[in-house]
């Protein structure tokens, strides 16, 4: 699916700084995440639908809180395509879904091990194309 990006509230910055959240991330995962996540939102309306069908259809790694105060979140692997890069091609991430209430259904907010805004020099309003594992 591909994504828009754009800059939030950026709350996920101190929820990401958390111990138990990075060590979590890192044993589900395999890789320390930048602390900050990457929001983007679907591109279109089929990328909508490719949203919501990774969120009922695959197998969610879940994310505990420890000792309270935080919400839980599931946590779906992903692929992010380097366009600029041939050839490394893709990075390995993962979606970080807060289970809250209203949270945004169109909001994705990805974690992986570099800020990817860096990374792969882009910014508010360009596209990002993932893709959801198994």
């Amino acid at each position: 699916m591909t994504g828009i990006i754009f800059s939030d509230l950026g709350q996920a910055t101190s929820f990401m700084a958390l111990d138990w959240v990075r060590a979590s991330l890192k044993q589900c995962l395999g890789f320390n995440p930048f602390p900050a996540t990457l929001n983007v939102r679907p591109k279109s309306a089929e990328d909508g639908r490719v949203w919501r069908r990774a969120q009922r259809e695959l197998t969610a790694v879940p994310l505990a809180p420890v000792d309270g105060g935080f919400c839980s979140a599931r946590i779906y692997r992903i692929e992010i395509l380097d366009s600029a890069n041939q050839a490394s091609g893709k990075i390995e991430g993962a979606v970080l879904l807060p289970e809250v209430k209203d949270y945004p259904s169109n909001k994705i907010e990805i974690v992986a091990p570099m800020r990817l805004k860096d990374h792969l020099g882009v910014s508010d309003g360009d596209a990002l194309t993932l893709e959801f594992l198994n």
